[in-house]
């Protein structure tokens, strides 16, 4: 991988998109996202940053900020969208977007400049 092709890598936006195609009708599945006694049965409170919702559009969309349970406690933002199929059915899309990047892992042994000055 090129330097660039790594500074790239850096800056784009860590995101998944799942998209769905779900039986059961778009009301049934808007109170399965947005009744915090619902959404608990699939995503525990103890999985988000805060258990109530950060955007909502009722009916359409809704999001949650989530953070990881260990070091370093990533936060990031999940997303649920839901539209009819047209079938009676529901098209869902989840899209999970981390909201800054790992920092990258330095070896001891890097040789940086500022270690080499400090020495």
């Amino acid at each position: 991988m090129t330097g660039s092709q790594a500074d790239r890598r850096r800056k784009a936006p860590a995101s998944l998109r799942f998209d769905y195609e779900l039986d059961a009708p778009p009301q049934k599945v808007w109170r399965a996202l947005s009744i915090a006694e619902f959404r608990d049965n699939w995503l525990p409170a103890t999985a988000l940053a805060q258990s109530e919702a950060v955007t909502v559009t009722p009916g359409e969309e809704i999001s949650y900020r989530m953070r990881e349970s260990e070091p370093p406690y990533l936060e990031s933002t999940i997303t649920f969208r839901i539209a009819p199929d047209g079938q009676g059915g529901t098209v869902l899309r989840i899209v999970h977007e981390l909201d800054r990047a790992r920092p990258e892992p330095v070896a001891a042994n890097g040789n940086r400049t500022t270690l080499m000055r400090a020495a």
